[in-house]
């Protein structure tokens, strides 16, 4: 179990790829090469250490169990400092944006590998905060979402997302043969949209204006407009874009995960309108150990959804839920191919559905 718990100081490893990228071109490869070394680590080296280390399948086994993992202070503290580990990669890598000297390539580069390593680490710790109790945690979360422009996110995952999964009401349930080129672009709309038509309900049921200052969508924005003007008078323009830019490739990364994850699997209706209750059967499940520590059991996703408030160190994984082939890492390219997706997918979201 001690190791199994340590593990999860892993997640703190993605913030050392961008370093890792300075590195190499310090060493003497092309710098403009070098920026894409976070891009080829994720997604070339992640799946090959997933294959060295195995599953992790074990789960706890009396309700006594879960509870004292549940009451560990450690777990909680490590999703919370991944708050100040982020923002400071983030004006790391603003900083390293404006002032090297990289060619288009270079830049697409840092780009995308600052946006990718945002989904990661600052968006996947703020799912787990944006689903707990009190006020700290949400908190902490919600100002993760906001770094990456996405704030949204913190009202409709949880009051939309986690009501409509696996229906056609759901912004982030993916439809059995739609690729993911035209799954994100509907998800990230509908999601910020769904986001301020679910607060103006939740005021107009307590009788207050959709625009009162209790709306949070609009607090979450005017931090988001304090951050951008921020980092436009530190970085200047080029690194006003830049931190447009890396929180549209965030939100985008962590759209491809919701597509993989909830590919093709539908709740059945039992009724006009209503459909039956969550379970672990509607979310695609992956048991790779390196991945779940970095990603803090995300991919334990069908007993995230069972079981929302369950912390992340006690989720289950379900040997009958509907399984992934592989880690997120390998899922996330596959889904970029879309006939190879749904010749690896279409047949096992097909049997799932039975």
């Amino acid at each position: 179990m001690r190791l199994r718990d340590t593990g999860f100081l892993l997640a703190f490893s993605t913030a050392l790829l961008p370093w890792g990228a300075r590195s190499l071109a310090q060493l003497g490869v092309p710098l403009d090469l070098a920026a894409w070394f976070p891009l080829a680590f994720i997604f070339g080296v992640v799946p090959f250490i997933d294959a060295v280390c195995g599953d992790e399948r074990r789960n706890w086994e009396t309700p006594a169990q879960a509870a004292q993992l549940e009451s560990r202070h450690f777990f909680r503290v490590l999703t919370m400092l991944v708050l100040p580990l982020w923002l400071a990669t983030l004006v790391w890598c603003t900083w390293q944006f404006t002032h090297l000297p990289l060619g288009v390539a270079g830049m697409l580069g840092w780009l995308l590998s600052t946006g990718v390593i945002g989904g990661t680490l600052a968006i996947n710790p703020a799912h787990e905060l944006i689903h707990k109790p009190g006020r700290l945690e949400p908190l902490l979360g919600g100002i993760l979402l906001t770094s990456v422009g996405y704030q949204g996110f913190k009202v409709e995952h949880v009051r939309g997302h986690h009501v409509h999964v696996a229906t056609p009401h759901d912004s982030s349930s993916a439809r059995l043969g739609e690729s993911v080129y035209a799954f994100v672009p509907r998800a990230l709309w509908r999601n910020v949209r769904n986001a301020w038509r679910l607060e103006a309900q939740r005021l107009r049921g307590r009788g207050r204006s959709a625009w009162s200052w209790r709306n949070e969508m609009v607090a979450w924005y005017l931090l988001w407009l304090t951050l951008l003007a921020a980092f436009g008078l530190a970085f200047g323009p080029r690194g006003l874009l830049f931190f447009i830019a890396q929180g549209v490739i965030a939100a985008a990364t962590l759209e491809v995960i919701n597509y993989v994850e909830h590919y093709g699997l539908t709740r059945r209706e039992i009724s006009p309108g209503r459909y039956e209750r969550v379970t672990h059967h509607h979310s695609w499940n992956a048991p790779q150990r390196y991945t779940n520590w970095l990603l803090f059991n995300l991919q334990r996703h069908s007993d995230h959804h069972a079981q929302a408030r369950r912390r992340y160190q006690a989720l289950l994984h379900h040997e009958d839920s509907p399984q992934l082939p592989a880690g997120y890492a390998t899922m996330f390219v596959l889904a970029l191919l879309p006939p190879l997706w749904r010749r690896v997918m279409d047949h096992r979201a097909i049997a799932a559905a039975r």
